[in-house]
């Protein structure tokens, strides 16, 4: 087992890879106490504008109280601390811990500056654990790679300095110091997975084989090597499947790929948009019913507000947006941009107000439209299957009529024969922001 270091013994941060200022993500705990009193005494640290910030979650009775400690500990070593409130939301289907967790790096990115590094207090038994639960979840190499000690985050960076560092290191550090935290009575609860793996596998484990964290910590940072070797391959095949749009690909290019290697590729591209992490499960249903769908199809796997469609020879990636409501309408004379239901934005740019009467509203089906440069109107259906507009679109896209009942506009997207020279003669554009 790991054993304290002597009482002389000091804590020394690794140096960070970029000179920037450090946010601390302070929970009060053992942890990131003692990663605050370490940055604390760094001269430099506090020179670039050290802060921290606290996450209050509201689920315990004693969460006043902890940000009224955080708050005190800061101001006694001269650090800022910025607390937000968060409200936890218990139905995305990640369990109680991992909503938690969403909350907080929701508020972490959102606190977070543009350059800033945000320093958090995991450890080398935090990283033996991940492996495990990671392992339990039948991982691949990307995810037994655990925690990395750098990645880029929210705008900026987040910097794991503790990360090789045992906990019974940094409880050495925190009672040589006579620190003072927070006891959580939520880390004793053993229907949690992680509590359960610490208090009652991991020293199982320990008592047979003393260096278990450490081989698992190690393990993870193979598996990390592994993943950048393919990380590089994956690149390659994600840019021969690209379109121009970062959000499509071509799905004969990308059925063509190895299995393993689709595999890796649809993970990357999902997270390079940004978007939650693809399941196991999403896929094996891509493979099946979305590669596989014929042309005309819109076949679509959704998850965590995400959702991949397949229409024509491309697969989407996109949030899940909510369609506009049937039978909604508004009047709208262009000096403000309106703001649709669905979230989206109707806006008028570089010009002056409608001298048109406008209704704006949603399609109904049957709609018809004349085009710059034709006399005959055309099915607002056709055109937009013409323009190679995906149904889903379709759906949330706001029409402009004019009060004679012509269909004026649909969106940005098309432009009847009157829109068009209007907007011409005043040097003006429409713009739709999607919600």
């Amino acid at each position: 087992m790991d054993h304290p270091r002597p009482a002389s013994a000091t804590l020394r941060l690794p140096a960070p890879r970029l000179q920037a200022p450090v946010c601390l993500g302070f929970s009060g705990g053992l942890d990131s106490s003692v990663l605050l009193h370490a940055l604390a005494a760094d001269a430099q640290q506090q020179a670039r504008g050290l802060r921290a910030v606290h996450v209050h979650h509201g689920l315990h009775a004693d969460a006043d109280a902890w940000a009224t400690h955080c708050q005190r500990t800061c101001e006694a070593m001269g650090i800022g601390l910025l607390i937000v409130r968060v409200q936890v939301e218990h139905d995305t289907g990640d369990g109680p811990e991992g909503a938690a967790r969403r909350a907080r790096h929701r508020a972490f990115a959102e606190a977070l500056s543009p350059g800033e590094i945000l320093a958090t207090a995991h450890h080398r038994d935090d990283q033996a654990e991940t492996f495990l639960l990671r392992a339990l979840r039948a991982s691949g190499p990307d995810g037994l790679a655990a925690m990395r000690p750098w990645r880029a985050f929210a705008g900026g960076w987040q910097w794991r300095p503790l990360l090789d560092t045992p906990r019974a290191h940094l409880l050495s550090h925190a009672r040589q110091h006579a620190l003072d935290w927070i006891e959580d009575p939520g880390n004793q609860r053993l229907d949690f997975d992680r509590n359960f793996l610490r208090h009652q596998v991991m020293p199982l484990l320990r008592q047979r084989w003393p260096h278990a964290d450490d081989a698992f910590a190690r393990s993870a940072a193979l598996c990390r090597d592994a993943g950048e070797l393919l990380d590089a391959g994956d690149a390659e095949a994600l840019a021969q499947v690209r379109t121009a749009d970062p959000a499509a690909l071509r799905a004969d290019v990308l059925a063509a790929l190895p299995a393993t290697r689709r595999a890796r590729v649809l993970r990357r591209w999902v997270q390079e948009n940004a978007l939650p992490p693809l399941p196991a499960l999403g896929v094996a249903r891509i493979e099946s019913d979305l590669l596989n769908a014929s042309a005309d199809a819109c076949a679509e796997f959704a998850w965590q507000g995400t959702v991949v469609r397949r229409w024509r020879d491309l697969l989407h990636v996109e949030r899940q947006r909510d369609a506009l409501p049937r039978g909604w309408h508004a009047g709208w004379d262009g000096s403000a941009p309106l703001a649709l239901p669905d979230g989206g934005v109707l806006a008028l740019d570089g010009g002056s107000l409608f001298d048109v009467a406008l209704r704006v509203g949603t399609r109904e089906g049957g709609e018809r439209i004349t085009l710059p440069g034709r006399t005959h109107s055309h099915a607002l259906k056709d055109v937009l299957q013409a323009q190679g507009i995906p149904p889903w679109e379709r759906r949330q896209l706001p029409l402009l009529w004019t009060a004679d009942g012509a269909l004026w506009a649909a969106g940005d997207l098309v432009l009847s024969a009157d829109c068009d020279a209007w907007l011409r003669r005043h040097e003006a554009s429409l713009r739709w922001q999607r919600g």
